[in-house]
């Protein structure tokens, strides 16, 4: 027999029993459905994490000043300020795996132009703050030394403030009042997106560090003392973040004249490192939802041998018919195995729209990033075919070891 005519007999069994096969593919069609949109769901969760690590930059750590006490009670972070702009300069000058050290401070207030107004966060940055965190200006320029050490009354806009106040209106050179002091736009910060805390990073306005203290802080002592609220520190690409990181430790320890076993008035946080650990964590996930999706393969390959067991005793008498006339023992295995394989792969394309459909779904509906490729789908049509086989060849083998007189005298 051939496998043309093995194939079309398989087709002409299986369509003889339609319910029952519909029933028997019915583990397949779910198991491959669920492989394929779980995988989907984790790639997305991964790409996510990805792109967050992009609009981070790359190789960057953030600086930022201690918490103190009072009465006992820790008030967190940033709430001491001693962090300067002479420690991002020593930060710099003094490791040489750092590319670049930017000082920031920021606050939040209201920015209006003609009619409208938007609330939106205000940094103070300087040049170097663009290298650090990979984020190139859209159009216009970067600050000027005279306009950083002047703090002169000039900004960058995000995109999302550009959008909120200017619509499609070109901003560059336009005046914006920034808590109601004047400031010419001279840039507009090329779209961010979202952080890894899910906030949006182009709703802000970064002015020079000086305006932001001199002006709109309006010379308190933090301005006196060149205070910043965080440093971004970016480290040359392949060197070792943890070692950068204890040289910076142990820079701002001798600075700030921190004698040994006393807490440090500052922390340092890896910020690639943190993201690395979420995009490891999301494949963890995906390999798990993959695995615990393909335990419904596997049930629905059982079903198939169980459904196959009881199709070779129905047709006892009909393979000892065929045996009679001159079918010989793998002419019965080829028939029985390519109806089992037929089950999964029929199942198998049915459970791929299933999954793609979900997918779409969980996407649409519960607006989550998802990730549906060809090789998610390959690797779940595979292996449900490869389930027909290994589950069917046991009733395959039953069949074709049948003698032909017992087969022919079976009630």
């Amino acid at each position: 027999m051939s496998w043309l005519n093995a194939l079309r007999s398989a087709l002409r069994s299986l369509a003889a029993n339609t319910l029952r096969s519909i029933l028997t593919m019915l583990g397949i069609i779910i198991g491959v459905a669920a492989v394929i949109t779980m995988i989907a769901v984790g790639q997305g969760a991964t790409l996510r994490v990805q792109e967050q690590m992009k609009g981070l930059g790359s190789n960057i750590m953030l600086v930022m000043s201690g918490g103190v006490s009072q009465a006992g009670v820790r008030l967190g972070a940033q709430t001491r300020q001693r962090l300067t702009e002479e420690d991002a300069q020593a930060i710099a000058q003094e490791i040489p795996e750092v590319q670049v050290a930017a000082p920031t401070s920021r606050t939040n207030g209201q920015v209006v132009y003609g009619n409208a107004n938007w609330g939106t966060s205000i940094l103070g940055v300087t040049n170097d703050y663009l290298e650090a965190r990979d984020w190139p200006l859209a159009t216009g320029r970067v600050f000027d030394p005279g306009e950083l050490a002047g703090s002169a009354k000039v900004a960058w806009l995000g995109a999302t403030v550009v959008r909120e106040l200017f619509g499609d209106q070109d901003p560059v050179d336009q005046v914006v009042r920034v808590r109601n002091i004047p400031m010419t736009v001279i840039g507009v910060l090329a779209p961010k997106g979202q952080n890894s805390m899910g906030q949006d990073q182009d709703d802000v306005i970064m002015v020079p560090l000086g305006t932001l203290r001199n002006r709109i802080w309006g010379g308190e002592a933090a301005s006196r003392l060149k205070r910043v609220g965080a440093i971004s520190v970016k480290v040359y690409d392949g060197l070792d973040m943890k070692a950068v990181e204890e040289s910076i430790n142990s820079l701002l320890r001798q600075r700030f004249k921190v004698q040994s076993g006393v807490e440090d008035p500052f922390s340092v946080r890896n910020l690639t490192e943190v993201l690395q650990a979420q995009e490891e964590s999301s494949r963890v996930m995906t390999l798990l939802l993959a695995a615990v999706a393909g335990i419904s393969l596997g049930v629905g390959g059982i079903g198939i041998m169980n459904i196959m067991l009881v199709s070779v005793t129905e047709r006892t008498r009909e393979i000892g018919l065929r045996m009679a006339v001159g079918a010989r023992g793998r002419d019965i295995l080829a028939q029985f195995l390519i109806e089992a394989m037929t089950l999964s792969l029929i199942g198998g394309a049915l459970g791929v729209a299933l999954g793609a459909a979900a997918t779409w779904s969980v996407g649409y509906f519960a607006e989550w990033q998802v990730s549906l490729s060809l090789a998610s789908v390959l690797l779940a049509v595979g292996f449900s075919g490869l389930v027909g086989i290994f589950f069917g060849y046991y009733p395959a083998r039953k069949a074709s070891r049948l003698l032909p007189i017992q087969a022919l005298r079976y009630e």
